[in-house]
């Protein structure tokens, strides 16, 4: 043992006399690495044609993306021999920042591959995302001149080719068992029929054919509309037509008749895999159903201090029932639903000043959910801008059934999902300087929704809840991700079943059932990701409380913030280091100002 410490203090030293990179070679090591990085950008919007077409690159405009089994296995083959090609190169000649970006990178490849390896690529699409929802795309683009209309059409002519490969992907995931419980996927041909339209101009994908620019001819509009019938009556609703009788005759009977993705092969290692890569944590499905139940317990003490403070007498369940049911809590119609909201993002606006220093230039709107998939989706959600400022961020508020849509909640959901949520912090990560683009478009689930759970607890500091039914809404919403952490745990993991997720989750919290039921079905199709909110929220609430003990009258929320945000999405370890970093930092400074203020006194 002494001489094997020995000998490592005699490798360190070693390393410590070694001389530091020149610069030239960490001028030239960055370049190469950010060539590698370009290069494989390119990569990835010519392979993810419709993701490039919403970032507002639109060469690929008239492609989809290619989901055949054979593309599939030539991308993964791709990533193994980038992942080869990352590992000789000389990170040590990288200066810090480009270190990070290399870790990053690299970690980004890793887990690509590792995920490849569960064959989810078989499981295609769930209610909320998939081709049967594919005309929604056309709501993102650009459509200002007639190579637009003519890429839109011809995307459309090459919707039969898709559906066809996303129905032989489907069909391998029957032959591997990697399907859907049947009770999500019973949702999707209703979603299916509706592009099934008679008259071509009722369907979503004629949509663009709606608004011409002034600037396109009288003769170009009569052309471009007249293709975009014949697509659509001849290519789309004969695709979706075979598609649909395909999902109801073979699929559907196929999909599980329980929940969870223990049922999988190797489900229970891909549900282990996604529970680390949604929280970028070691964490396991165990100690976050552990969490899960200690921060339900934690908000449940906090609700019934509120519920108190309304005057309320009754249990909890009764003021569950009474917030989810009095008519005071509604509005009437979707138009004053919708006019609520934005007045609200109105009222949020102003007061950002009080807890951040710099806002994004960026500006975002209020939209309608799409019709189509408003009774499968949630209350609300954002969709990031286009970074060439082509197009707003907009926050998507869902205005089916209003009388669902408790005006207790409102508050929260707008401060996660505009500002200072999802549209302050995606919007500065895209403002950001010279940052190689996979980390200002990249997203980490633990990041961004962290943070939008974390923006909720902002309205506190900006006085947004001063109405005690506001502050119950903002711990409703705290409790729902405290409840995901229990209940996604609980199905994909210890086997619980959907009704008994629905139960725990209208036991603890108060949103209507509808939501409630569409969450749980979320969940179940998308395992993992719903973890990522509440464990992102704890660590910058961690991180805020550590370095306001630390500096105590130094302490600054809004400095918090920006180096919090500052280096765009990052995985917590990394914002941990980043906040530690700068306590570190900031401690030094006062230190020596107070040195040498007691030097000058003396």
């Amino acid at each position: 043992m002494r001489n094997a410490l020995i000998a490592l203090l005699i490798l360190a030293a070693t390393a410590l006399a070694q001389p530091a990179p020149a610069a030239s070679s960490v001028v030239g090591a960055g370049k190469r690495l950010h060539a590698i990085f370009d290069r494989e950008w390119e990569y990835t919007m010519q392979q993810n044609p419709t993701w490039a077409s919403s970032l507002g690159d639109r060469r690929w405009n008239n492609k989809w993306p290619d989901a055949s089994l054979a593309a599939i296995e030539a991308r993964q083959r791709h990533r193994v021999a980038l992942l080869d090609e990352l590992k000789k190169f000389p990170r040590a000649q990288l200066s810090a920042a480009d270190q990070l970006n290399y870790d990053l990178f690299r970690k980004q490849t890793e887990e690509a591959i590792e995920e490849h390896g569960f064959h989810w690529y078989l499981a295609p699409l769930y209610q909320r995302e998939g081709p049967q929802l594919a005309d929604e795309l056309g709501d993102q683009l650009r459509f200002t001149t007639v190579k637009d209309y003519e890429d839109w059409i011809a995307r459309l002519r090459a919707l039969p080719a898709h559906l066809e490969q996303v129905t032989e992907l489907m069909r391998e995931g029957v032959k591997e068992h990697i399907v859907h419980p049947k009770v999500i996927m019973q949702r999707i041909p209703a979603q299916i029929e509706k592009q099934i339209v008679a008259d071509p101009e009722q369907s979503g994908f004629y949509r663009p054919f709606k608004r011409f620019p002034a600037d396109l001819s009288a003769a170009d509009r009569e052309r471009l509309s007249a293709a975009a019938r014949e697509a659509i009556s001849n290519a789309v609703v004969p695709a979706y037509r075979k598609f649909h009788d395909f999902f109801v005759r073979d699929y559907l009977p196929a999909c599980f008749d329980q929940v969870g993705a223990w049922q999988l092969p190797r489900g229970d290692a891909m549900y282990a895999f996604f529970v680390r890569r949604y929280t970028t944590t070691s964490l396991t499905p165990g100690q976050v159903h552990e969490i899960g139940l200690k921060e339900v317990a934690r908000i449940r003490a906090e609700m019934e201090a509120i519920k108190d403070k309304t005057g309320f007498h009754g249990s909890m369940k009764e003021f569950f029932t009474y917030l989810r049911t009095d008519p005071r809590f509604f509005y009437k119609s979707p138009d004053d639903l919708l006019e609520a909201y934005k007045a609200l993002a109105k009222t949020v606006d102003p007061n950002l000043v009080k807890v951040f220093r710099t806002l994004p230039r960026m500006p975002y709107g209020v939209k309608v959910i799409p019709a189509a998939s408003a009774p499968d989706t949630t209350a609300a959600y954002y969709q990031e801008g286009a970074p060439d400022g082509s197009r707003a961020g907009a926050y998507y508020v869902n205005l089916y059934k209003p009388e669902s849509r408790p005006k207790w909640e409102m508050t929260a959901l707008t401060l996660h999902e505009s500002v200072p949520g999802h549209h302050l912090q995606i919007a500065l990560a895209q403002e950001l300087g010279e940052i190689p683009k996979f980390r200002r478009f990249g997203y980490y689930v633990a990041f961004g929704e962290g943070w939008g759970l974390y923006a909720e607890s902002l309205g506190e500091d900006m006085g947004l809840y001063s109405d005690p039914y506001d502050k119950f809404g903002e711990l409703t919403y705290d409790m729902w991700r405290a409840v995901r952490l229990v209940v996604d745990t609980g199905m994909h993991a210890k086997h619980w079943t959907r009704q008994q997720a629905i139960d725990y989750f209208m036991e603890n919290a108060p949103k209507a059932e509808l939501d409630i039921v569409n969450e749980i079905d979320r969940y179940i199709a998308w395992p993992g990701q719903a973890l990522g909110y509440k464990i992102g929220q704890l660590k910058f609430k961690e991180l805020r409380e550590r370095a306001r003990q630390k500096l105590g009258a130094q302490f600054d929320v809004r400095e918090y913030h920006e180096v919090a945000l500052g280096s765009g999405a990052v995985p917590l370890d990394i914002l941990e280091r980043n906040v530690d970093a700068w306590i570190a930092r900031k401690s030094k400074a006062t230190a020596e100002t107070q040195r040498r203020g007691e030097k000058s006194g003396k």
